[in-house]
């Protein structure tokens, strides 16, 4: 499974999603996408597989990725004080890959309904929700070599 992960400004949350999800899920292929050169070396240095930085780089990780994840802002154009483009907005929002969004609530964007939990603890929930889409994509995929 392809996994992209998108931060922004320091990088931290991404730094934090990279290690999680290398440990939790050593044989998916983890592409980490800084908005700026400091996310990105955040995420390098946490383990990330591939590592790019930008708007362009956000556009084409979006089409390729199985699944995105990041805080909710990568999906709200300049959100995280600017750094998220329109158009990384656009392909994030539209890419056909499964998002997990962390409802982080800088930047002006409330999410209501969500309990207050940690960085850290919604770290960890994010790495429970892709190991079930990718317990729900092998199934899906053995379903169809079966049949």
């Amino acid at each position: 499974m392809n996994i992209l992960i998108i931060d922004a400004q320091g990088g931290g949350i991404g730094r934090q999603l990279v290690a999680a999800v290398k440990k939790a899920l050593p044989g998916d292929t983890v592409t980490a996408v800084g908005t700026n050169s400091l996310a990105a070396s955040a995420m390098l240095k946490a383990g990330a597989d591939l590592v790019a930085t930008g708007e362009n780089a956000v556009v084409v990780g979006c089409r390729r990725a199985d699944v995105i994840v990041g805080p909710i802002g990568i999906v709200i154009a300049d959100a995280m004080l600017g750094e998220v483009t329109p158009a990384m907005a656009l392909a994030a929002g539209q890419s056909r890959a499964k998002r997990i969004l962390l409802p982080i609530g800088h930047c002006d964007n409330t999410v209501v309904g969500v309990k207050e939990l940690s960085v850290s603890q919604l770290v960890q929930e994010a790495v429970e929700r892709l190991r079930t889409v990718r317990r729900t994509a092998c199934a899906a995929e053995g379903e169809r070599q079966d049949g």
